[in-house]
């Protein structure tokens, strides 16, 4: 009997660590956003900050060009796209149940950026109203092919992580091929366009961006969390996540098409960022464990943390530039993705 107490107290001691480590993580990340407002070539005071935040009505003032047009709608874009691209790669290593699966490393991003890219192509993405739109359905409609893709391969070959790996390698390679030779029938004008998607970019949000950003990220995230006990079960394997009475089949090609919306939608707007599904998720896993109740949240909060932090640092690391927040982001991932390489080999050589 006071065995059992001991463990229930343990794991309510470790519920609230993990709770405090979400609490901790949102306040970090409303920190980095006040920064990205505050920081920049035109200083703006607290006090500024808050009396146009609060008085957004008065439009008189640099203060609220600055804070209101400016610098607040990529803040938070940046907030909501790192908040897409860690929860759609902490969704596709469950999934795969794969550490390295990433929309970024499968090349789902780079079939949504194609899709982007065609529109802009075709002049779609240039329309005032409807090209913002319509640019986030062709995203989409590549995006979700690159899935089905790379479903479909790995199904043929039983579904093994080497073998999902390889076909998302695969398709990345394939639609950055189609991504060149459409830059290579490009005009001029289109090309200098089309740049802002293939480097990745925050500086161009708008307001109406996120009025669609925002609604597609909340549901997906709604949906998946609901989903929470499912995903956690799929970790241990499909077997046993059929016999607890899941339908995993089903489950998985829905986590496709919510993975391709959130990573559709992300590119659609900011570009092709990579490495944020990659890093957040493992982040969020050293610090809150599997649980996906707790680490869905924690990898969100990460995304945001880490894509915030880069956007603000692409503002101020060269005075009067602003750096392409997608080179930033692979700096970081692409260091961090060896490093889980060589961990996976030194595990395997242990074991």
């Amino acid at each position: 009997m006071e065995e059992k107490n001991n463990s229930i107290i343990q794991y309510e001691r470790n519920t609230r660590r993990k709770i405090l480590m979400i609490v901790i993580g949102i306040v970090l990340c409303a920190a980095v956003l006040v920064c990205d407002v505050l920081i920049g070539s035109y200083s703006i005071t607290k006090r500024e900050l808050l009396y146009t935040l609060t008085h957004p009505a008065d439009k008189s003032g640099m203060a609220y060009i600055i804070i209101w047009i400016i610098r607040l709608p990529p803040a938070v874009t940046g907030v909501l796209a790192g908040f897409a691209l860690s929860l759609a790669g902490t969704t596709m290593q469950t999934i795969l149940n794969n550490p390295l699966a990433t929309p970024y490393t499968l090349g789902v991003s780079s079939g949504a950026g194609l899709g982007a890219y065609v529109a802009i192509i075709l002049g779609i993405g240039t329309l005032s109203v409807l090209g913002r739109y319509l640019l986030p359905v062709f995203a989409f409609v590549f995006a979700i092919i690159a899935c089905l893709a790379i479903y479909s391969i790995a199904k043929i070959k039983s579904f093994t992580s080497s073998v999902m790996v390889l076909a998302g390698i695969g398709m990345n390679f394939l639609f950055s091929a189609a991504q060149t030779l459409l830059q290579y029938m490009a005009s001029a004008e289109e090309l200098q366009t089309a740049m802002f998607w293939l480097f990745g970019s925050l500086s161009r949000s708008k307001w109406e961006d996120l009025a669609v950003l925002l609604p597609v990220v909340v549901l997906c995230f709604i949906y998946i969390y609901m989903n929470s006990w499912k995903l956690t079960a799929m970790q241990l394997g499909d077997a046993r996540a059929r016999m607890l009475g899941i339908h995993v089949e089903k489950i998985r090609m829905r986590m496709f098409v919510a993975i391709s919306l959130l990573t559709a939608t992300t590119v659609a707007f900011v570009g092709t960022i990579g490495f944020i599904g990659l890093v957040g998720p493992h982040i969020a896993r050293m610090l809150v464990g599997e649980d996906q109740r707790f680490f869905i949240p924690m990898s969100c909060v990460c995304g945001s943390l880490i894509l915030s932090a880069a956007g603000l640092a692409a503002r101020v690391i060269v005075p009067g530039t602003i750096l392409p927040v997608g080179v930033l982001t692979s700096l970081l991932g692409v260091p961090f993705f060896f490093l889980l390489i060589l961990r996976k080999k030194r595990s395997v050589k242990d074991a």
